[in-house]
This record gives structure tokens, sequence and C-alpha cells, in this order.
């Protein structure tokens, strides 16, 4: 019995499986803010700003977020907000983001259920589309 090793011997860095190397991410992850939600934003494709897309976020209540209130992004800025390679980051606050996702599930929901009356409009019960057995 004296084979054992005692149990001070194991701890999390023995046993810790080794970590691969995954290529960095393009865009900078924000720190979390309490109450909001991050997202990147498109403001030019192809060298063109796109003022349409940006104008349209702005309206869903995306703002833009500014480069002194994030340090750690340590971007260097010609202007006063956060913006890489035509994205710039925005911010809005989680409830809204919450609320606008249902909007969306519930327009998406409705569409379904749409195709899926229309698809059943046309059964025939000689020829049924879809039969539920037990």
């Amino acid at each position: 019995m004296d084979n054992r090793r005692p149990r001070s011997l194991d701890n999390r860095e023995t046993t810790e499986r080794k970590r691969s190397w995954t290529p960095p991410s393009t865009l900078p992850t924000p720190n979390p803010q309490e109450g909001y939600k991050f997202r990147w934003v498109r403001t030019s494709l192809m060298g063109n700003t796109d003022p349409t897309n940006v104008s349209a976020r702005f309206r869903e209540g995306w703002e833009p977020v500014k480069a002194e209130d994030h340090p750690e992004l340590m971007l260097a800025q010609t202007s006063g907000n956060v913006e890489i390679g035509g994205l710039a980051l925005c911010k809005m606050p989680s409830e809204m983001v919450d609320q606008r996702n249902s909007y969306y599930q519930q327009i998406n929901r409705d569409q379904m259920e749409s195709v899926e009356q229309s698809y059943m409009r046309e059964n025939d019960r000689r020829m049924p589309k879809f039969s539920e057995r037990s």
C-alpha cells in the first residue's frame, strides 16, 4: 500500500488538458457592461460607406460605443468611436435587445404557421400529405 500518491499532489494544473492553439478573433470582444449588449454594425462595404445600414441600425436603437469607454480594445482611433475594418461597435440596452429578438421570433413563427397552413390546405383525404400514426 506504499505505492499510493497523496491527494495533495493532485491539483488543477496537473489534471488540466493542454489547450490547443486557435487563431485570434478578427474583432475584439469588449468587456461586458451591465445592462447592455454589443454588436458590430457595418459602416462600409468594399471601401464605400453604407449610411443606409448605419441609419437603420441607429433607428433600431443601437448606439455607437466611444473608444474612451473601452480602453481594453487598444485601438488607434481617428474618430471617437470604436471602428475596425468598416464595422462599428454599438450597444443597446439588454431589455431592448430581448424585445427586438422576440419581435422577430414572432414574425418567424407567423410565417412558418402560414406556410404550414398553405401546405395543408391542399391536403386531400384520399391521399393525405401527412398522417399521424399512433
